[in-house]
Protein backbone atom coordinates (compact mmCIF):
# COMPACT_ATOMS: atom_id res chain seq x y z
CA UNK A 1 0.00 0.00 0.00
CA UNK A 2 3.19 2.14 0.74
CA UNK A 3 4.43 1.91 -2.81
CA UNK A 4 0.81 2.37 -4.08
CA UNK A 5 0.88 5.38 -2.44
CA UNK A 6 3.89 6.66 -3.12
CA UNK A 7 3.62 6.13 -7.14
CA UNK A 8 0.41 7.85 -6.51
CA UNK A 9 2.83 11.03 -5.63
CA UNK A 10 4.91 10.48 -8.40
CA UNK A 11 2.31 9.94 -11.14
CA UNK A 12 1.91 13.81 -12.67
CA UNK A 13 -1.16 15.60 -12.10
CA UNK A 14 -3.39 15.97 -15.02
CA UNK A 15 -3.73 19.06 -16.35
CA UNK A 16 -7.09 20.72 -17.40
CA UNK A 17 -8.03 20.77 -20.93
CA UNK A 18 -7.43 24.41 -22.63
CA UNK A 19 -10.42 23.91 -24.94
CA UNK A 20 -9.89 24.26 -28.82
CA UNK A 21 -6.81 26.37 -30.47
CA UNK A 22 -8.45 28.63 -32.58
CA UNK A 23 -6.32 29.51 -35.34
CA UNK A 24 -4.24 32.37 -35.66
CA UNK A 25 -5.54 35.20 -38.49
CA UNK A 26 -2.85 35.14 -41.34
CA UNK A 27 -0.66 38.48 -41.43
CA UNK A 28 -2.23 40.80 -43.96
CA UNK A 29 0.13 41.10 -46.79
CA UNK A 30 0.76 44.94 -47.29
CA UNK A 31 -1.02 46.61 -49.89
CA UNK A 32 1.21 47.10 -52.76
CA UNK A 33 0.29 50.51 -53.10
CA UNK A 34 2.38 51.48 -50.18
CA UNK A 35 0.20 54.26 -48.97
CA UNK A 36 -3.96 55.07 -48.12
CA UNK A 37 -4.74 55.20 -51.33
CA UNK A 38 -7.94 56.78 -50.85
CA UNK A 39 -6.44 59.20 -48.35
CA UNK A 40 -3.97 59.98 -51.20
CA UNK A 41 -6.24 60.35 -53.47
CA UNK A 42 -8.49 62.94 -51.93
CA UNK A 43 -6.00 65.09 -50.93
CA UNK A 44 -3.91 65.00 -54.22
CA UNK A 45 -7.80 66.43 -55.95
CA UNK A 46 -8.35 69.25 -53.05
CA UNK A 47 -5.10 70.37 -53.62
CA UNK A 48 -5.65 70.34 -57.50
CA UNK A 49 -8.79 72.32 -57.25
CA UNK A 50 -7.36 75.02 -55.59
CA UNK A 51 -4.37 75.39 -57.55
CA UNK A 52 -7.07 74.99 -60.96
CA UNK A 53 -9.17 78.07 -59.36
CA UNK A 54 -6.63 80.43 -58.74
CA UNK A 55 -5.30 79.95 -62.27
CA UNK A 56 -8.42 80.33 -64.02
CA UNK A 57 -9.53 83.11 -61.98
CA UNK A 58 -7.20 85.52 -60.52
CA UNK A 59 -3.95 83.63 -61.46
CA UNK A 60 -2.04 85.90 -59.14
CA UNK A 61 -3.42 84.14 -56.09
CA UNK A 62 -1.16 81.09 -56.57
CA UNK A 63 1.98 83.01 -55.71
CA UNK A 64 0.65 82.99 -52.52
CA UNK A 65 -0.02 79.01 -52.57
CA UNK A 66 3.46 79.18 -53.91
CA UNK A 67 4.45 81.17 -50.39
CA UNK A 68 2.00 79.39 -48.34
CA UNK A 69 3.88 75.85 -49.48
CA UNK A 70 7.56 77.11 -49.17
CA UNK A 71 6.71 78.50 -45.99
CA UNK A 72 5.16 75.27 -45.02
CA UNK A 73 8.05 73.37 -46.43
CA UNK A 74 10.67 74.99 -44.90
CA UNK A 75 9.06 74.23 -41.89
CA UNK A 76 8.93 70.73 -42.08
CA UNK A 77 12.60 70.88 -43.02
CA UNK A 78 13.73 72.50 -40.39
CA UNK A 79 12.05 70.56 -37.54
CA UNK A 80 12.86 66.98 -39.78
CA UNK A 81 16.44 67.93 -39.66
CA UNK A 82 16.40 69.50 -35.94
CA UNK A 83 15.28 66.02 -34.43
CA UNK A 84 17.15 63.78 -36.82
CA UNK A 85 20.53 65.38 -36.70
CA UNK A 86 20.39 68.38 -34.65
CA UNK A 87 21.18 70.82 -37.27
CA UNK A 88 18.97 74.67 -36.11
CA UNK A 89 18.52 76.12 -39.64
CA UNK A 90 18.31 80.04 -38.90
CA UNK A 91 14.23 79.72 -39.51
CA UNK A 92 12.97 83.60 -38.86
CA UNK A 93 15.26 85.11 -41.82
CA UNK A 94 15.01 81.77 -44.17
CA UNK A 95 11.34 82.18 -43.86
CA UNK A 96 11.30 85.87 -44.56
CA UNK A 97 13.77 85.68 -47.39
CA UNK A 98 11.62 82.82 -48.97
CA UNK A 99 8.57 84.64 -48.91
CA UNK A 100 10.89 87.78 -50.47
CA UNK A 101 12.18 85.49 -53.58
CA UNK A 102 8.43 84.32 -54.37
CA UNK A 103 7.15 87.78 -54.15
CA UNK A 104 9.53 89.50 -55.75
CA UNK A 105 9.74 87.78 -59.52
CA UNK A 106 6.12 89.83 -59.95
CA UNK A 107 7.65 93.20 -60.88
CA UNK A 108 11.01 92.27 -60.81
CA UNK A 109 11.26 88.85 -62.27
CA UNK A 110 14.49 86.75 -62.30
CA UNK A 111 16.52 89.70 -60.82
CA UNK A 112 14.22 90.34 -57.96
CA UNK A 113 14.96 86.59 -56.83
CA UNK A 114 18.32 86.13 -57.02
CA UNK A 115 18.80 89.46 -55.36
CA UNK A 116 16.57 88.04 -52.26
CA UNK A 117 18.02 84.85 -52.46
CA UNK A 118 21.82 86.60 -51.96
CA UNK A 119 20.44 88.63 -48.97
CA UNK A 120 18.99 85.94 -47.36
CA UNK A 121 21.84 83.79 -47.45
CA UNK A 122 23.92 87.30 -46.07
CA UNK A 123 20.91 87.42 -43.27
CA UNK A 124 21.21 83.29 -42.64
CA UNK A 125 24.97 84.01 -41.89
CA UNK A 126 24.47 86.38 -39.39
CA UNK A 127 22.15 85.14 -37.85
CA UNK A 128 23.50 82.07 -36.58
CA UNK A 129 26.72 84.41 -35.58
CA UNK A 130 25.41 84.37 -31.37
CA UNK A 131 24.91 80.78 -31.14
CA UNK A 132 28.85 80.56 -31.61
CA UNK A 133 31.67 78.16 -33.64
CA UNK A 134 29.89 74.84 -32.48
CA UNK A 135 27.90 73.50 -35.13
CA UNK A 136 28.57 76.90 -36.89
CA UNK A 137 29.12 75.70 -40.75
CA UNK A 138 26.91 72.69 -40.27
CA UNK A 139 24.23 75.28 -39.53
CA UNK A 140 24.37 77.93 -41.94
CA UNK A 141 25.51 74.89 -44.98
CA UNK A 142 21.91 73.50 -44.06
CA UNK A 143 20.29 76.89 -43.99
CA UNK A 144 21.64 77.81 -47.63
CA UNK A 145 20.98 74.40 -49.08
CA UNK A 146 17.09 75.11 -47.65
CA UNK A 147 16.93 79.05 -49.09
CA UNK A 148 18.32 77.32 -52.56
CA UNK A 149 16.44 73.61 -52.63
CA UNK A 150 12.75 75.23 -51.14
CA UNK A 151 12.24 78.74 -52.21
CA UNK A 152 14.49 79.40 -54.80
CA UNK A 153 13.50 76.31 -56.69
CA UNK A 154 9.89 77.39 -55.87
CA UNK A 155 10.49 81.07 -57.27
CA UNK A 156 10.76 79.37 -60.67
CA UNK A 157 7.20 78.50 -60.79
CA UNK A 158 6.35 81.85 -60.17
CA UNK A 159 8.21 83.31 -62.61
CA UNK A 160 6.11 80.67 -65.05
CA UNK A 161 2.83 83.39 -64.32
CA UNK A 162 4.38 86.37 -65.40
CA UNK A 163 3.71 86.15 -69.33
CA UNK A 164 0.10 86.71 -70.49
CA UNK A 165 -0.27 82.80 -70.93
CA UNK A 166 1.29 82.30 -67.51
CA UNK A 167 -1.83 80.34 -66.47
CA UNK A 168 -1.02 77.84 -69.20
CA UNK A 169 2.54 77.42 -68.65
CA UNK A 170 2.06 76.78 -64.69
CA UNK A 171 -0.61 74.21 -66.16
CA UNK A 172 1.77 72.66 -68.20
CA UNK A 173 4.48 72.21 -65.64
CA UNK A 174 1.74 70.63 -63.36
CA UNK A 175 0.36 68.47 -65.61
CA UNK A 176 3.67 67.31 -66.85
CA UNK A 177 4.39 66.55 -63.24
CA UNK A 178 1.23 64.89 -62.19
CA UNK A 179 1.56 62.76 -65.33
CA UNK A 180 5.24 61.91 -64.62
CA UNK A 181 4.09 60.86 -60.71
CA UNK A 182 0.87 59.16 -61.98
CA UNK A 183 2.50 57.08 -64.46
CA UNK A 184 5.29 55.53 -62.91
CA UNK A 185 3.47 55.15 -59.97
CA UNK A 186 1.04 53.02 -61.35
CA UNK A 187 3.67 51.36 -63.69
CA UNK A 188 5.38 50.44 -60.63
CA UNK A 189 3.35 48.50 -58.71
CA UNK A 190 1.61 46.78 -61.39
CA UNK A 191 4.84 45.84 -62.92
CA UNK A 192 7.78 46.86 -61.14
CA UNK A 193 10.38 43.66 -61.00
CA UNK A 194 13.25 45.53 -61.24
CA UNK A 195 14.75 48.08 -58.97
CA UNK A 196 15.96 51.46 -60.02
CA UNK A 197 18.32 52.66 -56.84
CA UNK A 198 17.60 50.02 -54.23
CA UNK A 199 19.59 51.46 -51.77
CA UNK A 200 18.46 54.93 -51.78
CA UNK A 201 14.71 54.17 -53.31
CA UNK A 202 13.63 50.57 -53.08
CA UNK A 203 10.23 50.98 -54.26
CA UNK A 204 11.52 52.65 -57.17
CA UNK A 205 11.64 50.39 -60.37
CA UNK A 206 12.71 50.94 -63.88
CA UNK A 207 9.32 49.43 -65.37
CA UNK A 208 7.85 52.55 -62.76
CA UNK A 209 10.53 55.21 -64.67
CA UNK A 210 9.25 53.61 -68.03
CA UNK A 211 5.96 54.46 -67.08
CA UNK A 212 6.90 58.00 -65.98
CA UNK A 213 8.72 58.35 -69.43
CA UNK A 214 5.43 57.75 -71.42
CA UNK A 215 3.20 59.54 -69.86
CA UNK A 216 4.94 62.47 -69.11
CA UNK A 217 5.71 62.70 -72.95
CA UNK A 218 2.64 62.45 -73.91
CA UNK A 219 0.85 65.26 -71.33
CA UNK A 220 4.02 67.22 -72.88
CA UNK A 221 3.06 67.10 -76.83
CA UNK A 222 -1.15 67.33 -75.27
CA UNK A 223 -0.40 70.62 -73.38
CA UNK A 224 2.25 72.03 -75.84
CA UNK A 225 -0.52 71.49 -78.89
CA UNK A 226 -3.56 72.44 -77.17
CA UNK A 227 -2.83 74.82 -73.88
CA UNK A 228 0.07 76.92 -75.43
CA UNK A 229 -0.24 76.62 -79.54
CA UNK A 230 3.37 75.23 -79.70
CA UNK A 231 4.67 72.37 -81.65
CA UNK A 232 4.15 68.79 -80.36
CA UNK A 233 7.70 67.81 -80.56
CA UNK A 234 8.80 70.50 -78.34
CA UNK A 235 6.14 68.81 -75.69
CA UNK A 236 7.75 65.78 -76.31
CA UNK A 237 11.49 67.32 -75.36
CA UNK A 238 9.83 69.07 -72.53
CA UNK A 239 7.69 66.28 -71.34
CA UNK A 240 10.94 64.22 -71.03
CA UNK A 241 13.11 66.60 -69.49
CA UNK A 242 10.77 66.68 -66.96
CA UNK A 243 10.17 62.85 -66.12
CA UNK A 244 14.26 63.11 -65.26
CA UNK A 245 13.99 66.01 -62.78
CA UNK A 246 11.03 64.45 -61.03
CA UNK A 247 12.53 61.11 -61.11
CA UNK A 248 15.43 62.82 -59.62
CA UNK A 249 13.73 65.36 -57.09
CA UNK A 250 12.04 62.20 -56.03
CA UNK A 251 15.38 60.51 -55.66
CA UNK A 252 17.40 63.77 -53.80
CA UNK A 253 14.84 64.12 -51.49
CA UNK A 254 14.51 59.67 -50.49
CA UNK A 255 18.19 59.75 -50.15
CA UNK A 256 18.00 62.78 -47.49
CA UNK A 257 15.10 61.25 -45.41
CA UNK A 258 18.14 57.90 -45.91
CA UNK A 259 20.37 59.87 -44.27
CA UNK A 260 18.28 61.59 -41.69
CA UNK A 261 16.93 58.13 -40.68
CA UNK A 262 13.13 59.27 -41.40
CA UNK A 263 10.22 58.13 -43.67
CA UNK A 264 8.64 61.22 -44.28
CA UNK A 265 9.05 64.51 -43.51
CA UNK A 266 5.93 65.57 -41.95
CA UNK A 267 2.61 64.16 -41.00
CA UNK A 268 0.15 67.02 -42.65
CA UNK A 269 -1.15 65.17 -45.95
CA UNK A 270 -2.89 61.95 -45.30
CA UNK A 271 -1.69 59.28 -47.46
CA UNK A 272 1.37 61.40 -48.86
CA UNK A 273 3.25 62.68 -45.46
CA UNK A 274 4.06 66.24 -45.45
CA UNK A 275 4.07 68.81 -48.00
CA UNK A 276 7.70 68.34 -48.31
CA UNK A 277 7.06 65.13 -49.96
CA UNK A 278 4.67 66.01 -52.38
CA UNK A 279 7.41 69.28 -53.67
CA UNK A 280 10.01 66.76 -54.06
CA UNK A 281 9.61 66.09 -58.02
CA UNK A 282 8.21 69.51 -58.27
CA UNK A 283 10.93 71.84 -57.32
CA UNK A 284 13.94 70.48 -59.75
CA UNK A 285 11.04 70.96 -62.17
CA UNK A 286 10.29 74.28 -61.78
CA UNK A 287 13.32 75.58 -62.57
CA UNK A 288 13.71 73.30 -65.81
CA UNK A 289 9.83 74.08 -66.86
CA UNK A 290 10.81 77.56 -66.55
CA UNK A 291 14.03 77.51 -68.78
CA UNK A 292 12.46 75.60 -71.39
CA UNK A 293 9.17 77.29 -71.78
CA UNK A 294 10.90 80.20 -72.03
CA UNK A 295 13.04 78.63 -75.14
CA UNK A 296 10.17 76.97 -76.79
CA UNK A 297 7.54 79.72 -76.47
CA UNK A 298 7.55 82.62 -77.59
Amino acid sequence: MAQVSEERERAPIPMSSPGPVEPAEPAKKPSRAGRDLPAAIGVGLVLGAAVLASLLTVRYVFLGIIGIAMAVGTIEFAQALRRAAGIRLALIPLLVGGQAMVWLTWPFGLTGTLVAFALTMLACLLWRLPGGADGYLRDTSATVFAAAYLPLCGSFAAMMLLPSDGAARVLTFLIGVVASDTGGYAAGVLKGRHPMAPSISPKKSWEGFGGSLVAGIVAGALTFSFLLDAHAWQGVLFGAAIVLTATLGDLVESLIKRDLGVKDMGTMLPGHGGLMDRLDSLLPSAVVSWVLLSAFVA
